[in-house]
């Protein structure tokens, strides 16, 4: 499935029901008087969360959505019975904003959660409404109201517990493919993932987590350098960072240099990311080359007092270790989802 994460849509309400002109006209009943019955309101169209939904791909190439029209009065003071409302299902974690304003109208980060982006209109009323002790047969109804419409953007935010950063080609998505049964495209060249990755990681029976591969984040990332800024925003909602660095064919000043970049980056953006914990992990040890470098890149960060977990994403080595690290940080920090 495709993984789209923006959409533009035009929502209406359904307009209401018009009102109805009608006499009352039975036999032995002279001068029965007005009857005419109120129109019937318009549905809404409704936006609601749904944990079932994980793209926005469907309202991609769907744009218009409206909301069934309320039927008109009757006579008899029938009521006409009100329009169908229009559902429209979004992934947990979609944001609404007005096209036009840019104004985030609704943040719907729970299953079922729902917002009325366009209410429909009231149903006009009948002619019976209208009568007076003075105006006893009144002749006219309203029509009735016109149902909201307008245009409004979708922006997906992913949810997750804990999301993995780093620089592209760094083994984000060999990491994410081995903790869990995500199966994102893997290759040896940058920028081979290029959605987000979502998958679940089974640490215990009673312990298991949310986990995203975020793809590779590059310098300039915050100003949009290589998508980096709708990278960045699926960041904003993670409760932990992992953060990984890869040394094969760098030095170990450079490691240290890629791991500044990307906390550049996400400073830049906003604070909200730059207060996200981090775990680092130095990854692609059984590399021999990496090997032989590990130890002076640990020994640059412990100097700077932080600590980093060698591991091979490849063979599993140091995968438990850090696996263990996440759970503690997700306990021990109260940022462990309810």
């Amino acid at each position: 499935m495709k993984f789209i994460d923006e959409a533009k849509i035009f929502v209406k309400g359904g307009d209401g029901g018009r009102g109805c002109v009608s006499f009352r006209r039975e036999k032995y009943v002279p001068r029965g008087g007005p009857d005419g019955g109120d129109g019937g309101k318009g549905g809404d169209v409704v936006i609601r969360a749904s944990r079932g939904h994980h793209t926005l791909l469907d309202l991609k190439f769907n744009q218009h959505h409206a909301a069934d029209r309320g039927a008109h009065g009757e006579g008899a003071r029938r009521t006409g019975r009100s329009g169908r409302d229009e559902v429209i299902l979004v992934p947990v974690g979609t944001v609404i904003h007005d096209a036009e304003t840019g104004e985030v109208l609704a943040d719907l980060t729970a299953d079922g959660e729902t917002f009325i982006a366009a209410r429909g209109g009231m149903g006009g009323r009948g002619n019976a409404r209208f009568a007076t002790p003075t105006r006893q047969a009144p002749r006219h109804a309203q029509p009735g109201r016109p149902g909201e419409e307008r245009w409004i953007r979708l922006e997906l935010k992913l949810l997750a517990d804990v999301g993995i950063i780093g620089l592209p080609n760094v083994g984000k998505s060999t990491f994410i493919s081995r903790v869990s049964s995500a199966r994102p495209r893997i290759a040896d060249y940058p920028f081979t993932t290029l959605v987000p990755n979502l998958g679940v990681v089974r640490f215990q029976e009673d312990r298991s987590f949310v986990i995203a591969d975020i793809p590779g984040l590059i310098e300039g990332a915050h100003a949009g350098t290589g998508l980096g800024t709708r990278f960045l925003r699926h960041i904003e909602r993670t409760r932990l960072l992992l953060h990984m660095i890869d040394i094969a064919g760098e030095t170990p000043a450079k490691a240290w240099r890629n791991f500044e970049v990307v906390n550049k980056e996400l400073a830049l953006y906003g604070a909200s990311l730059k207060g996200i914990p981090q775990i680092l992990a130095l990854n692609k040890t059984d590399i021999p080359s990496t090997r032989e470098k590990m130890q002076k890149v640990i020994d640059i960060f412990q100097k700077k007092g932080l600590k980093i977990f060698p591991l091979s994403a490849v063979t599993g080595e140091g995968v438990r270790a850090l696996l263990a690290e996440m759970v503690k940080k997700l306990e021990d920090g109260g940022l462990w989802s309810k």
